[in-house]
């Protein structure tokens, strides 16, 4: 997340707070330091890194990770050719390998992990023969293509003994660690419902990219990107704008729905897919061949709580937004802040029905009252009624964080939180949604079969 002003919608709310005469205690968020390894590296010892897709992802990838100390990346793949000069310039210039084929990377033996930030249907495949070479792996979001691709990637990296970390960087956040430690005080209280938008409103945002002038059958290796989806003509929309397509992506749930899981996950402990999704929405304006919904609305049934997420391609004034909604408090995660509001005690003496009663039985009403709830003896008498507001610093971004979390577990062997199994249960959470939107049914989670079923 990078931002550096306030957005429409958090200058409405500031003012609506201090209209209200609302106080609020701002305390700005100390950034964490950046590492791969306990202290100095020698230049023998730097982790030594490829990376498989260079596109928009990857490129973002490269560039944070020049942040990381102790690392360096030393190849790339990618089936266009233009990307190979992108990624170069991503790193600053820096000489690399690149190649359209990946296994040259996987072959080395000076390699310790790769970065996979192809399109969906690429990552079981990527990610198995990887670990299979013995390679640690940071993998993109979301996790898998299918529920079966999930499964094999799990058994894949468990059975050969090492590290992956899925790239929804909420988990590595200082801001999602202080909404974390809010809600491990208790001080939300019950919690029952959670609610969560990811917005958008332009054509990037809907994954309307341009064409680039080069890109052709000569500079781009169609064939090879096809590979375990069905086979077409060459189609450069297709290649270039692949989240629009169920062949390579997995539409807004896979693109957005999955961070916000990740965000949840994390901040509430949970490990686990939902048990069921119900989904609904529709394609309203971007009707441009695109298989996927410019509008989706899930709701999940968790153990404890509910979730209910929505994306939208064609209205942004939520932006990205969590709430928690607690019988004591509620917490807000807004793009650069989370806000801690208390709610009022329930506990309350009853003042709407009473009213029909005679004024004696309301008055001994009121007196009993009183005297079950008794007011704190003087000195510890505690009015909580302003907001807790937590900032990041203008420019942070938790992409670092997250890409310095995944090099220092390569270095340590110490395991990292967005782990195969974490990843895999929101991608789940992810195909649940989609399951019940395309099949207009409630998905539901069958654990013991690993299948999801109506």
């Amino acid at each position: 997340m990078k931002r550096d002003s306030f957005s429409r919608r958090e200058f409405m709310q500031w003012g609506a707070g201090a209209a209200a005469g609302l106080a609020a205690k701002v305390t700005l968020l100390e950034p964490r330091r950046l590492w791969a390894s306990a202290g100095p590296v020698p230049p023998s010892d730097t982790v030594r890194f490829g990376i498989i897709g260079t596109g928009t992802e990857g490129c973002d990838l490269l560039r944070a990770s020049l942040a990381v100390p102790g690392i360096e990346c030393v190849a790339a793949a990618d089936l266009y050719d233009s990307r190979h000069i992108a990624a170069k310039e991503a790193l600053g210039g820096k000489e690399i390998e690149t190649t359209r084929d990946y296994r040259s990377i996987l072959d080395r033996k000076d390699i310790d992990a790769v970065i996979v930030a192809t399109p969906d249907h690429w990552h079981r495949k990527v990610v198995t023969e990887a670990v299979e070479a013995g390679k640690d792996v940071y993998c993109e979001k979301p996790m898998s293509h299918s529920v079966e691709d999930g499964l094999a990637m799990v058994a894949a990296v468990q059975k050969n003994n090492r590290i992956l970390q899925v790239g929804s960087q909420r988990v590595s956040s200082i801001l999602y660690a202080k909404a974390k430690e809010i809600w491990d005080s208790g001080r939300l209280g019950a919690v029952d419902t959670i609610e969560a938008a990811w917005d958008r409103n332009t054509d990037s945002g809907a994954w309307v990219y341009p064409i680039p002038p080069d890109a052709s059958e000569q500079t781009i290796d169609w064939n090879t990107w096809l590979d375990g989806a069905p086979r077409r003509p060459f189609d450069a929309t297709r290649f270039f704008r692949w989240r629009c397509y169920r062949d390579y992506g997995a539409g807004l749930a896979g693109d957005l729905f999955v961070h916000l899981l990740s965000g949840i996950h994390f901040v509430t402990g949970t490990n686990m897919p939902p048990e069921r999704a119900l989904s609904t929405g529709g394609l309203y304006y971007y009707k441009d061949g695109r298989e996927f919904p410019d509008l989706l609305w899930t709701m999940y049934d968790y153990p404890h709580f509910q979730v209910v997420l929505r994306c939208n391609h064609n209205n942004n004034y939520e932006n990205e937004l969590f709430a928690f909604y607690g019988k004591n408090g509620t917490m807000l995660i807004n793009e650069t802040t989370v806000t801690f509001r208390p709610q009022a005690s329930c506990h309350q003496p009853e003042d709407y029905s009473i009213g029909s009663w005679p004024a004696k039985m309301r008055e001994q009403y009121l007196a009993n009252w009183r005297a079950e709830h008794p007011a704190p003896p003087p000195g510890q008498f505690k009015i909580e009624d302003e907001d807790d507001v937590y900032t990041t610093p203008p420019q942070y971004s938790d992409m670092s964080d997250h890409e310095a979390n995944f090099f220092r577990a390569v270095r340590t062997r110490q395991p990292v939180v967005e782990n195969e199994v974490f990843g895999n249960n929101t991608a789940l959470g992810c195909h649940l949604s989609n399951y019940s939107y395309f099949h207009k049914t409630p998905a539901v989670w069958d654990a013991s079969a690993k299948k999801i079923t109506s």
